[in-house]
């Protein structure tokens, strides 16, 4: 039995990249697919995703703004008549040395990618506690867990993200609910397709596997972590072995 089939998904962020794979990944487990972008979502994703045979809705709101985030989940709702599972992956960088970041630089990558996780989530928990059911898929970095020089604006955001994935999993564990987080390394997108061979080799030359991920490594984790009840609070690292717990 797939577990997913006709289940609501709501991914932020899904205009391209590592959000447009996620949703087509659930897409193709059966799932209703709600779009979300601040600007605009490509209308070949939507006609992609209904060929797989299920629903799609695109809802345009910047998840940084608590009243735009309630439209997105409430509007899912609405439509769908519940929000089974909610992937946070919208964010952004404004990479910057230290002594070069202004405030302004600190507080927009924060406010996207850890305000706006905190604000669909608050939305979203009110509907999933009501069902006693739900998961919360949250998008952090390896650069969260290790830092990274030039990022500090980014490497606090996805921090965040980390410590909030965790109080949330405790908080609303006891109605069923799971709430993960996944932590890219170095992924072939639009972002790391500019950066130059040599960097590129560098790169590789630190991760165990010598390749970057893609980003149906990421969607491939999204999808087994909303078929996993029983795994919640918990940090996923998809980064070729870049970093290693113990």
């Amino acid at each position: 039995m797939n577990v997913l089939k006709d289940k609501t998904v709501v991914v932020t962020g899904s205009s391209r990249g590592i959000g447009r794979e996620i949703a087509l990944a659930f897409a193709r487990e059966g799932a209703n697919i709600v779009l979300n972008a601040r600007k605009e979502v490509d209308k070949e994703l939507v006609k992609e995703i209904e060929q797989l045979g299920v629903k799609s809705s695109i809802v345009l709101a910047d998840v940084q703004h608590y009243d735009e985030a309630e439209k997105l989940i409430e509007t899912a709702k609405e439509m769908f008549g519940s929000v089974d599972v909610l992937v946070n992956n919208a964010g952004i960088t404004n990479d910057k040395l230290l002594m070069r970041m202004s405030a302004e630089d600190f507080n927009q990558v924060i406010n996207v990618n850890l305000t706006g996780t905190f604000n669909t989530i608050q939305h979203v928990s009110r509907i999933m506690l009501k069902q006693r059911s739900g998961v919360i898929i949250n998008l952090s970095s390896v650069v969260g867990l290790t830092g990274n020089a030039g990022q500090a604006n980014y490497a606090a955001s996805k921090a965040g993200v980390v410590g909030l994935t965790k109080s949330v999993a405790r908080e609303l564990a006891s109605r069923g609910i799971t709430c993960n987080a996944i932590a890219p390394g170095f992924i072939e997108t639009e972002m790391t397709a500019v950066l130059s061979d040599k960097v590129k080799e560098m790169t590789k030359a630190q991760i165990p596997l010598k390749k970057l991920g893609s980003v149906g490594d990421i969607a491939q984790t999204a999808v087994f972590l909303a078929k996993s009840p029983y795994i919640t609070g918990q940090v996923i690292n998809v980064d070729g072995g870049m970093v290693m717990n113990g």
